[in-house]
């Protein structure tokens, strides 16, 4: 599969996430005692999968937060999934053992060691960029360059609070916002290139995925403000926990989950009834 094909395809266990959250709120709108609705989401990772069984108050803690973090633990190594808990409480996982380890050789000097962390990150770097770039030569081009400009600033990262990956992310938001002249998220490419599942194997997400129509759910997201858009891609497009979109997008990680409510409430109601 060529290089730019495979990291442009959206974190298919968040996509069916945000699809159950869709669920969940339409659910909750329905409840005649508009009091409590039972949310039952399962999501497979590539390394296992892990069934979530949770009650969502219409106050939504859980709709805020969500239970994405915890699959994508369970799928280490994929794409960015080091951080909630912090470096310290996440260091007895052999990924992120792996990526502090690499980060401090390469702040050394270590060529190879960066080489290796940029193999990791790059899908992830590449789809952020190319989502709001549209084409893949202007990708190309702003990742490259993202990934000059962190070798040169290695020196100055630091852990406390902070994931790589994500850093990684800032960087790349701040080159394409100056390369638009604008801050303001826009989704730019087609669903085809986000969402492709014809391949994908059996597992507990083809429920979820089975009744989902890519090409309205990529329209309804795109007709989001510019905040909620780049908090759902970044969510679940891109498969980032809440830590990091707060860090990416420079909030607290309590505003990233308000964020992330009024998003998924607002794009519940943009979905054609048909594919609810």
């Amino acid at each position: 599969m060529p290089h730019t094909e495979r990291s442009t395809l959206a974190d298919q266990a968040g996509v069916a996430e945000l699809y159950a959250l869709v669920h969940a709120v339409l659910a909750a709108a329905l409840d005649p005692d508009r009091d409590r609705v039972l949310a039952t989401v399962s999501v497979g990772g590539s390394t296992g999968s892990v069934d979530h069984h949770a009650v969502a108050d219409l106050g939504d803690p859980w709709l805020m937060q969500a239970s994405h973090g915890e699959a994508a633990k369970a799928r280490t190594g994929t794409h960015l999934a080091f951080q909630r808990a912090g470096v310290r409480q996440e260091a007895e996982d052999a990924g992120t053992t792996r990526i502090v380890a690499l980060v401090e050789l390469a702040k050394r000097g270590d060529a190879e060691a960066f080489g290796q962390l940029y193999d990791h990150y790059l899908s992830t770097v590449y789809r952020y960029i190319y989502y709001r770039a549209g084409t893949h030569v202007l990708a190309e081009d702003l990742t490259s360059e993202t990934f000059l400009r962190a070798l040169r600033a290695l020196s100055t990262f630091r852990w406390q609070g902070r994931d790589f990956g994500a850093w990684l992310v800032t960087i790349a938001r701040n080159l394409v916002a100056d390369h638009f002249k604008s801050g303001r998220f826009r989704l730019e490419v087609a669903t085809g290139e986000i969402l492709d599942y014809d391949s994908a194997a059996d597992g507990p997400e083809d429920d979820v995925l089975a009744s989902l129509t890519n090409e309205a759910l990529v329209k309804a997201i795109k007709q989001l403000g510019a905040d909620q858009q780049e908090c759902l891609v970044l969510r679940f497009l891109n498969g980032l926990s809440v830590a990091e979109t707060a860090q990416v997008l420079s909030k607290s990680e309590g505003a990233v989950k308000q964020l992330q409510l009024r998003a998924v409430r607002n794009l519940a109601k943009l979905l054609p009834e048909g594919i609810r």
